[in-house]
């Protein structure tokens, strides 16, 4: 069930992402009214006898199939390795992340209609698991507490690094990836978050060397190191 609700949305990505960004700067309530609703329309017999648009068309379809399988998968795994209680807290931490993937991508920008939703779930997936954790830092300590500590860690963190490479380069950390830190450190807590960010630089660093440039988008990077994170210490 996890695994078609993940490839249909994943489907979706493609789209959700271009409707999202062309949408861009309008409030979350225009966008949300307007998201499945065209602005412009086109008779489909005038568009078949457009080659370049059909060709873009069936690379849009195929990126959509790829993403689907893509999400699929990820929501296989997170099913699998997860609470099952709190997985549908899981997923939609997951199918946010994936659809922040796309829209950085394509416009360099994570909007606050998809982080600060991000944000406010992670809080509420805390509140409601009541649990307690034994840190050995800081002996025994709540989930919501925990979720509390790692947004402002999540925060913190990038502010305090790029006051070190300000210098060099101004435009080390963006809004939005500050933001977006902020909400991943409300799901995963103050001690994950700061291996993630580490992990996100390398897997930045690599993707930079791969296509020789210096800049991008750096969102890509913390969702797939976070992935990895959640993957790997929740799963254990």
């Amino acid at each position: 069930m996890y695994m078609i609700c993940g490839f249909l949305f994943g489907c979706l990505i493609p789209y959700l992402a271009r409707r999202i960004n062309k949408l861009l700067p309008a409030t979350t309530g225009y966008i949300l009214l307007k998201i499945f609703i065209p602005t412009h329309y086109m008779p489909w017999q005038k568009l078949k006898e457009n080659q370049k648009y059909m060709h873009l068309l069936m690379r849009y379809f195929m990126r959509s199939i790829g993403w689907g399988i893509f999400t699929a998968a990820m929501t296989f795994l997170f099913s699998q390795v997860l609470d099952a209680v709190f997985i549908k807290y899981y997923i939609a931490f997951l199918l946010i992340l994936l659809l922040l993937v796309e829209v950085d991508k394509r416009a360099m920008l994570l909007p606050d209609i998809l982080t600060l939703p991000l944000l406010i779930l992670g809080f509420a997936y805390a509140s409601q698991s009541g649990t307690w954790l034994a840190l050995p830092e800081v002996g025994f300590i709540s989930i919501t507490e925990n979720s509390v500590l790692g947004a402002v860690f999540g925060y913190v963190m990038p502010i305090v690094a790029s006051m070190f490479i300000v210098w060099k380069h101004p435009e080390a950390f963006g809004g939005g990836d500050i933001k977006l830190l902020c909400a991943i450190g409300a799901w995963v807590g103050f001690e994950i978050i700061s291996y993630i960010l580490l992990l996100a630089c390398i897997i930045f660093g690599f993707s930079c060397l791969i296509s020789r440039k210096r800049v991008g988008p750096f969102g890509p990077a913390i969702v797939y190191a976070t992935l990895v994170a959640v993957l790997f210490f929740f799963g254990i």
